[in-house]
């Protein structure tokens, strides 16, 4: 049942014309928030994708295709973005790419792109959101980090230095509107079978010979006990909470819901 606490406000969600960002963007539309999606894809299908949040909760839905690596690319979405609804009242930061390989082999283009997309484009956006925030005094900034901001794994020295700098970065936001109704917090998910995780299942199942439900359990096996993915709609749920008034005193959190992955 819908309930529309979010009803009159708008949110931004980058990365969110697939997996966790859509799950995030469909939890708050369902809650009466006006949606700026962003993210790369078939541009047919990110127009179906607008009608269908649109019509199915009621709201206004834009799309912005901003590279989230480029400072002027963010700027040119924020400004699109506040003409269009006065200002953006939530900024859920999730755009983020992956690349795997040891320290000394990691490509240095692969270690600037992550860090662009992953860390500082969660600073451009919030730095472009927080005057009109405070001016209002009220706001949410949710950064999706990972399990990887708080705990590391090898060959993923990009990804993990990234997650750690969003989630320090989460921390200082905090501290910054302590004493205002803008709050920011990070979720932090461990696997979540988005279309980026299945390409590493089917990539694990064709080189150890097995099937796609063995890779799966042998991919949960070794980081999350519960056995079982972390959904979109969960995380959607737990930033729907984020927004709330329940939620006007947590404040620089990283929030992990993985599972069991970092109580180990």
């Amino acid at each position: 049942m819908q309930s529309h606490t979010l009803k009159g406000k708008t949110a931004l969600v980058t990365g969110s014309t697939s997996g966790i960002g859509l799950g995030i963007a469909t939890a708050l539309a369902e809650q009466g928030a006006n949606i700026v999606l962003n993210g790369f894809g078939d541009a047919q299908q990110i127009a179906q994708l607008q009608s269908s949040l649109a019509s199915q909760f009621d709201v206004q839905v834009i799309y912005h295709p901003a590279d989230m690596s480029k400072a002027a690319e963010i700027e040119a979405l924020m400004q699109v973005a506040a003409l269009r609804f006065g200002m953006l009242d939530i900024v859920v930061n999730n755009a983020g790419i992956q690349h795997v390989a040891n320290i000394e082999d990691f490509p240095v283009e692969k270690w600037d792109a992550i860090l662009s997309i992953n860390l500082s484009s969660a600073f451009h956006t919030s730095r472009l959101a927080l005057p009109a925030m405070k001016a209002k005094n009220w706001g949410r900034i949710i950064n999706i980090a990972s399990a990887h901001g708080l705990v590391a794994s090898a060959q993923k020295s990009a990804y993990v230095a990234a997650k750690h700098g969003l989630v320090g970065l989460t921390k200082v936001t905090a501290l910054e509107t302590a004493q205002t109704g803008v709050t920011c917090n990070a979720i932090c998910p461990g696997w979540v079978l988005t279309p980026l995780v299945q390409q590493q299942v089917n990539a694990r199942a064709e080189r150890e010979g097995t099937t796609i439900d063995q890779a799966k359990r042998a991919l949960l096996a070794e980081k999350q006990p519960s056995g079982e993915f972390v959904t979109p709609e969960q995380l959607g749920a737990l930033a729907v909470f984020m927004c709330s008034e329940a939620a006007s005193q947590v404040r620089g959190v990283a929030w992990n819901m993985d599972g069991g992955w970092v109580a180990q």
